[in-house]
């Protein structure tokens, strides 16, 4: 599905990846993790076309999108990817429904057959009844279900999901999670997904940890746990000496106010 290999991006003397190389199958629920400054979200861009590598191959279905002109690749992306970000990035003046439908427009679709699997999407995201609102009237998870559903419209073969839930209360962002598991199931797509959420990140068919630029392998994302792990028990045992020296001087001051 997607294939890129020796991926590497700067920008200025900062070299932002470093050599990536890595393999996206069909119908994988794929996150990439890692700490702020590491990559993510431009490796992210980069196999969605969105931006350009400085070196390195972008493979998807078989094309080879570096190699492709500008109007090429933007229709490439209309008709083969879709894209959710951490905030929905709807139109204001536009409803549900109208929002939905905006990429199959750029991609001269917007037919009564577009327009009945808008519906259709809307229906299937728990939105039926919402779809002539516009986005001032609905809430958050609504905003963000409306977005999911306007990446969906051309039928893509792959989601690209940036922060997805990072906006969300913990009830709509767990509904999200599970969304992309049901529309992986129902609709096929393959999903990308960066996330700083330790939960979905547990839960999505294979993790890719990326530092500084590069993607860890398997004994180095334990030794990354591990060190998280001692860092954590680090903490909490300062944290136990504390209250306990605290709890000392509690009890020493009590005894002279006693005698």
């Amino acid at each position: 599905m997607i294939e890129i290999k020796n991926i590497t991006k700067s920008f200025g003397s900062l070299q932002v990846l470093k050599g990536i190389d890595l393999h996206i199958g069909k119908g994988e629920v794929v996150s990439i993790v890692g700490p702020s400054g590491a990559g993510k979200t431009t490796l992210l861009q980069i196999m969605g076309t969105l931006d350009i590598a400085d070196t390195g191959s972008v493979v998807i279905d078989g094309v080879d999108v570096t190699k492709l002109k500008d109007k090429d690749l933007a229709r490439f992306r209309n008709q083969h990817l879709g894209f959710v970000f951490q905030f929905h990035q709807l139109l204001p003046e536009f409803t549900a429904l109208e929002n939905v439908l905006i990429p199959a427009m750029i991609g001269g679709k917007a037919n009564k057959q577009t327009k009945e699997k808008a519906k259709e999407l809307l229906s299937f995201l728990g939105l039926a009844e919402r779809a002539n609102h516009k986005p001032s009237e609905l809430s958050g998870g609504e905003k963000q279900r409306v977005a999911v559903a306007r990446a969906l419209i051309n039928d893509p073969a792959i989601i690209f999901a940036d922060e997805p839930s990072g906006s969300l209360d913990s009830k709509n962002k767990a509904e999200l999670h599970q969304l992309f598991f049901d529309l992986r199931d129902k609709y096929g797509q393959t999903f990308i997904i960066v996330t700083h959420d330790e939960g979905l990140s547990q839960i999505t068919d294979r993790t890719i940890h990326l530092k500084d630029g590069m993607i860890l392998a398997e004994n180095e994302e334990e030794s990354e746990k591990e060190s998280n792990a001692d860092n954590s028990n680090n903490g909490e045992y300062i944290c136990n000496e504390t209250n306990k020296i605290e709890n000392n001087e509690q009890a020493e001051i009590g005894q002279e106010e006693l005698a």
